[in-house]
């Protein structure tokens, strides 16, 4: 018997170390994932396709379908280093829902050139310049500002934000935003007062009004120069360009059969003592394992269950009491169990026990237990 147990623990840890992730292929010209069929549903896939040598980025978006899109998760490949590959693979690590759909998004970037890189500088360039310079009203009292400081400072984010919306960097770095530099600019631009500029330019005679508006454009013309100066530090880099998106709506996922878990196991029942006079007595028992959780969703609730079954024997005091149960018989148990290794649960609970005290009154007891199973899964379906 022992044998027969030790084999059959090793060959059900072998198993489980054998597990493989699956791969689901996208086809382009079929414009097909998975060859119509639901995706994998509970578990870590892998998605591949083909792509052009040309094309240094593909990224996957996931949502449930009616789902909010910050809920979705997003994955990324991207070619090693200085190298080309006509195959991308995706390592979808959350696993989908069973009996759900999908939205997927599949983007596909290649390495923009200068001519991209120049044309998109000189748009962003040309954005933040005209709205710098429509922020402003120069005239012969001076400078006016027609919008606050917060809010110039988020457009001017949004205006480069927007610009390369449909690209991204080599290294995964976002636009931080504009500086405290920058920030500092647009507030003395705000507090100016227009009076100083005898400071900064000479004063002419003959025209005093003249003096304050070329103060005013000498600060707007260096926000300009700075903020241009700060977002090519960012464009200065080789950006990725979106050229190709993919998208399949409402793509559902298999659905996963239900099952019973059913415990056989081993577990000792404690009666009472101390650790110089333990009394105890041990047997087997059967039951059912209701999980708390999805496994694939929520690891410690997806391990853990609410036990309950039946002690095979009646057990035997210290004293010699038989220790039998009510109803049917036999001991049954309710208690909480921790999968260990998928195969192997641990439980935890309260025994509820029956004794006779003479032939005529029964004494019902809750004891308390601990023992160890091994789980199988019990399918739950109906015929065709």
């Amino acid at each position: 018997m022992k044998k027969i147990l030790f084999y059959f623990i090793t060959y059900s840890l072998s198993f489980v170390g054998m597990a493989q992730v699956k791969t689901v292929d996208y086809s382009a010209i079929k414009n097909q994932l998975n060859g119509g069929q639901p995706l994998p549903s509970e578990e870590s896939f892998i998605i591949q396709g083909r792509i052009p040598s040309s094309v240094r980025l593909v990224t996957l978006d996931v949502t449930q379908t009616g789902k909010s899109p910050q809920s979705g998760n997003v994955y990324t490949w991207k070619t090693p280093y200085r190298q080309e590959s006509e195959l991308f693979e995706l390592f979808v690590s959350h696993p989908l829902r069973s009996n759900e759909e999908y939205s997927i998004t599949l983007k596909y970037y290649e390495g923009a050139n200068s001519t991209d890189m120049e044309e998109l500088k000189s748009a962003i360039f040309g954005n933040l310049e005209a709205y710098i310079r429509a922020s402003y009203e120069v005239n012969k009292r001076g400078l006016q500002t027609l919008s606050s400081q917060r809010v110039m400072m988020a457009q001017l984010d949004q205006i480069v934000y927007q610009g390369v919306a449909n690209y991204t960097h080599p290294l995964d770095q976002e636009f931080a935003g504009f500086s405290d530099v920058v920030r500092q600019k647009i507030e003395q631009t705000h507090s100016l007062r227009l009076r100083d500029a005898k400071f900064n330019i000479l004063r002419k005679r003959d025209d005093e009004s003249r003096d304050e508006a070329l103060y005013a454009r000498q600060l707007i013309d260096e926000l300009v120069a700075l903020t241009q100066a700060e977002a090519e530090q960012y464009l200065r880099a080789n950006l990725y360009m979106l050229v190709e998106i993919i998208e399949l709506d409402n793509f559902p996922t298999e659905k996963r059969p239900n099952y019973l878990p059913i415990n056989v196991g081993y577990a000792g029942t404690y009666f009472g003592g101390d650790f110089d006079n333990f009394d105890y007595d041990t047997s087997p028992y059967v039951g059912i394992a209701v999980p708390l959780g999805r496994r694939a969703f929520t690891k410690f609730l997806g391990n853990a269950s609410l036990s309950t079954g039946i002690f095979v024997n009646n057990m035997t005091t210290s004293e010699g009491t038989t220790i039998s149960g009510p109803l049917i018989g036999r001991p049954s148990y309710v208690g909480l169990g921790y999968s260990i290794f998928r195969v192997f649960r641990f439980n935890a609970g309260a025994v509820l026990t029956s004794s006779e005290v003479d032939t005529s009154l029964e004494n019902i007891t809750l004891y308390p237990f601990v023992g160890f199973s091994l789980e199988f899964n019990l399918w739950l379906g109906l015929s065709k």
